[in-house]
């Protein structure tokens, strides 16, 4: 695969023009339902490439702040053995000072890029959106599933959950009663978004699994759960959150394309495109 993000010409796409980097991580090993995840950035590109490209919310054009997508990160041997290559190669690129975006895959590729920037940052918050509470300290033998995607950040970083509306009893020793969402409580007090912020610390990043949103509008995923946050609303948080804040990057994770279906890869890739476009519009970087 050799195409740049939304078939931008090469002017925009190049290491040196580029401010945004963009990585991929199609590691799918530990996925324990749904399959797919390592087919999700390829359709994500081709979505891509069928937006246009003018963000009528914030009047902008962020592709112009141009747009690199490194070769992926393809370490499969072991869930050990990809965290450490996504840890490693982390390190490396927080040091070009470009902002940094990942796509997966699944939820285990996030902590390996979390795990670097709890490193780079001090006092981090690390702000999950997710359907599952994802904070086993280990889960079929190993510590780099993707049912434990959030544990590091819990016991190293700030961790806010937002959508969480399916865990397991052996969990609960790990969420915090004050920044943890869940989705039933987000429906009854509108006030969330504001809240979740007020727990928040100056510098986030932000990690998108995306079964939080409702699978009414994304059934493309390993576990899709009822009750999921919409689009809209999505969007109101997320940008709250880059107007409050410094996100240092973030991941989107979690697009297992079902075939035939097509509105779910283009939902993540206008979601990709809006993070741009929040970022950029309000700290230019």
């Amino acid at each position: 695969m050799n195409k740049n993000f939304a078939g931008l010409p090469d002017e925009f796409t190049t290491f040196a023009a580029a401010k945004v980097l963009l990585q991929s991580i199609p590691y799918d090993g530990t996925s324990t339902w749904g399959k797919g995840a390592n087919n999700g950035f390829e359709a994500f590109l081709d979505a891509a490439e069928n937006m246009e490209l003018f963000d009528i919310e914030t009047q902008s054009e962020v592709y112009k702040k141009g747009v690199h997508i490194l070769p992926a990160i393809t370490e499969d041997s072991s869930p050990e053995a990809m965290k450490e290559a996504v840890l490693n190669s982390t390190r490396q690129l927080i040091k070009t000072g470009k902002f940094l975006t990942f796509f997966g895959g699944e939820h285990s590729v996030s902590i390996g890029t979390i795990e670097a920037f709890c490193d780079e940052h001090e006092n981090l918050t690390v702000l999950q959106l997710d359907a599952h509470a994802d904070l086993r300290p280990e889960y079929a033998g190993s510590a780099c599933n993707h049912a434990c995607a959030a544990h590091h950040a819990s016991q190293h970083c700030n961790l806010v959950q937002v959508g969480i509306r399916s865990m397991d009893e052996s969990e609960r020793p790990f969420i915090s009663s004050t920044k943890c969402f869940f989705a039933h409580q987000m429906q009854e007090n509108k006030e969330w978004m504001q809240k979740a912020i007020d727990q928040m610390t100056d510098k986030v990043y932000l990690t998108i699994d995306l079964d939080a949103l409702d699978p009414a509008i994304m059934p493309a995923t390993g576990t899709p759960e009822p009750g999921g946050m919409q689009w809209y609303e999505t969007l109101q948080f997320l940008k709250m959150v880059f107007q409050q804040k410094e996100v240092v990057a973030f991941d989107i994770v979690e697009l297992a394309p079902i075939e035939n279906l097509k509105h779910p890869q283009f939902l993540v890739a206008k979601l990709y495109y809006k993070l741009l476009s929040y970022k950029f519009l309000t700290n230019d970087k």
